[in-house]
Formats: C-alpha cells, sequence, structure tokens
C-alpha cells in the first residue's frame, strides 16, 4: 500500500495542527479536568468549520466523503495536542447511522456534519466481552415501539450527547437503535477515569420506551454493521495512540536535549540514544499498522478483522512502552502533576485498553490464524 499523504491530506494535518496551536489545547484540557462541560465547547465549533464531524459522511448527505485513513490522521492530530473533542464517538456513530435503516439519517448526517447535533456509541458493557458476544442489554417488543433495559460503560462524551446509537439483543439477535439521550429512563453518569481529560460515561436504560422508528438494523445487518463499527473506533483508538505516542516521543527528545548533567546534554549518553531509538521504533510500527488498518477497511472490509487486531495488539504495548520510557527519561518531573506529561501517560494507558486490549487483539489474531490453517 502507498503510505505517501496527499496534498489535500497534508493540508488537513496542517489545518488541524494550526487551529490546536493557536488554541492551546493542552492548557484548556487542563481547565476542564474538574469542570462539568466534558469537551472543549468551542474548540469542536472551530473544527466544525474544518469540516471534523463531516469528514466521515458522504457528500449526498452534507458531508465531505473522506475515507477511514482521513479520520485516522485528524484523530491522531487531536491527541497530539491532547484536545478534549467528542470526534471518536461522533465519526463512529455517524458511520453507524448512514448504514442503517433509519428512515431520517440523511437529516441526522446533516445535523452532524454542521456540528449541531452530537451522537455517541453505545456498545461495551461492564465485565463482557469485546464484541457481539458481549452484548448483555436487551430490547424487547412492546406495541408499536421496543422497551431497552441494560447498562453500557465507557460511552465517550455521552453526557454531551443528543442521540445515541445502542447495540442490543432483540429475540436474542443482535439489533441497533438510535436513542435520543433525553429519553425518560435514560440516565447517564460520568465515570471517575484515569483520563482525566475525557469523559467516560455509564449510561443505564432503565425500561426505555422507544419507537419503532428507533430501530436501525437487527439481523445479519445488524451484526456487520456493529462489527464495522468496532473496526472504526479500533482503527481511531489506535490513531490517538499514535499521536499520544508522537508528542510523548517529541517531548522527551526536547527535554534530553536540554537537560544537563556532568556538563553535558543527557541526550548525549549512548543509553539515553537508545531508549529514544526504541520510543522511535514504536512509534514507526504503531503508525504503519494503524494507517496500514485504515486502508484496509476502506478498501478490503472483509481482511479488515486482520489487519485491525495488527495494528490493536501492537500499538497498546507501544504505547505503554512508550509512555514508560518517556517517564524514566523524563526523571522526577515527569511525576509532578505540574508537567503535561502525565496527561498523556494516561491517554496512552487508557487507549491501550479501549477497544480490546492487546491481549484480546493477539487472542483474535490466534483464532483466525487458526481457522485459515483448517
Amino acid at each position: 500500500m502507498d503510505f505517501e499523504l496527499t496534498d489535500e491530506q497534508r493540508g488537513l494535518i496542517d489545518s488541524t495542527r494550526s487551529l490546536l496551536t493557536r488554541r492551546a489545547s493542552v492548557e484548556r484540557a487542563r481547565q476542564l479536568v474538574d469542570a462539568t462541560e466534558g469537551f472543549d465547547a468551542d474548540l469542536w465549533k472551530d473544527g466544525t468549520h474544518l469540516g471534523w464531524p463531516a469528514l466521515g459522511i458522504a457528500e449526498r448527505d452534507g458531508g465531505l466523503g473522506q475515507q477511514v485513513v482521513d479520520l485516522a490522521l485528524v484523530c491522531a492530530e487531536l491527541a497530539h495536542g491532547l484536545a478534549a473533542t467528542p470526534f471518536i464517538p461522533v465519526s463512529v456513530a455517524a458511520d453507524a447511522i448512514a448504514t442503517s435503516a433509519a428512515e431520517d439519517k440523511s437529516k441526522l448526517l446533516q445535523l452532524i456534519s454542521e456540528g449541531s447535533l452530537i451522537a455517541g456509541w453505545a456498545f461495551a458493557e461492564f465485565g463482557r466481552p469485546w464484541g457481539t458476544a458481549g452484548i448483555g442489554t436487551v430490547a424487547a417488543r412492546q406495541g408499536d415501539g421496543y422497551r431497552l433495559s441494560g447498562t453500557k460503560v465507557n460511552v465517550q462524551d455521552a453526557d454531551a450527547a443528543q442521540l445515541l446509537v445502542v447495540d442490543a439483543l432483540l429475540d436474542g439477535a443482535p439489533a441497533r437503535f438510535l436513542v435520543p439521550t433525553d429519553t425518560p429512563g435514560v440516565q447517564i453518569a460520568r465515570q471517575q477515569t484515569l483520563d482525566v481529560t475525557r469523559s467516560y460515561c455509564d449510561v443505564r436504560f432503565d425500561h426505555v420506551r422507544i419507537d419503532g422508528s428507533a430501530l436501525g438494523a437487527t439481523g445479519a445487518d445488524a451484526a456487520a454493521a456493529i462489527t464495522r463499527s468496532m473496526h472504526l473506533h479500533t482503527v481511531l483508538v489506535c490513531a490517538e495512540l499514535v499521536g499520544v505516542g508522537q508528542r510523548l516521543l517529541a517531548m522527551t527528545v526536547d527535554y534530553v536535549t536540554e537537560r544537563v548533567q556532568f556538563g553535558r546534554p543527557v541526550g548525549s549518553f549512548q543509553a539515553v540514544k537508545h531508549k529514544c531509538a526504541d520510543m522511535r521504533i514504536w512509534l514507526q510500527g504503531s503508525t504503519a499498522a494503524t494507517y496500514h488498518a485504515a486502508m484496509v477497511l476502506d478498501a478490503d472490509p472483509a481482511d479488515a478483522e486482520r489487519a485491525v487486531s495488527v495494528a490493536k495488539a501492537y500499538a497498546s504495548d507501544a504505547a505503554g512502552r512508550i509512555a514508560g520510557e518517556a517517564l524514566q527519561l523524563h526523571g522526577g518531573i515527569g511525576f509532578t502533576w505540574e508537567h503535561d506529561l502525565h496527561l498523556y501517560l494516561r491517554r496512552a494507558r487508557c487507549g491501550a485498553l479501549l477497544s480490546g486490549d492487546a491481549r484480546f487483539h493477539r487472542e483474535t489474531l490466534c483464532r483466525l490464524m487458526e481457522s485459515a490453517s483448517v
């Protein structure tokens, strides 16, 4: 595959980084740590003008019709600047809505692309495996509608969303529903997580009554759509880990270049050089695996599971190693609240666990190898 960026993609990266530089997103992220709002609404508004929420939406629905790799490029830049935005949940939800059977999906996608509607994806459940086998939320038919019961966890920016794509079981088979967050019985509670710069929520559906029009997909169609959402979410999380890794490496190189010990910059010592070189190698591997997975998801969805699991297994491990070496090389200052290092370390640790951790994806790869050899 060709990993060379197009002029349009370079422009997308430059405009995104320029906006984040002007807005000092790291400082803003610190201000949001103890705030009630879960993300930077002003930054998201500016990002809407750049087309962030419209990137993956088809042109016929008011979007820009770009590919997954373009979403990944923006995601890496947002993570590099530690931007607090709902980019990932909005992108995944928009993709899910586009493939649903909802009658008003074109209108919803138009509102998302304009930045007027924030949507999220409610999928993961406590103590359940990552995948359709982990769905425990149940939808029961009631009259001309449905009644939804269950609890979702780690729903990013659910406390700011107006609409959630909710995956549940209907008659024992997977199904997707589009549920407004102001529906009676929907209870959203923000979690206390390691990543203090982002909002993750528990969402409880206490016998929530929804109309028949809320059903987006059922059966095999729903299972395929859920798998697509899982792959897309995983690729974007990997892209975040790439962006975090880029920033951690840059911060570390700058620090060891300036820090003087025994009359010399510590970066001149061979052992420190080796550690920085290792960080660079892990980052390059994560970048290649992530963008390869994004391209495969666009070009050959049938082979996406393997590429996505390779990317997540590698990027999850690499992010932890990069963060660990960065912390080690910064010494005591890296442990302080005032330094930005720990904010990126927190994002890296959380991202490594989201969308299935490295162990989960290595087991997935083993199952794929076993099935291919039969």
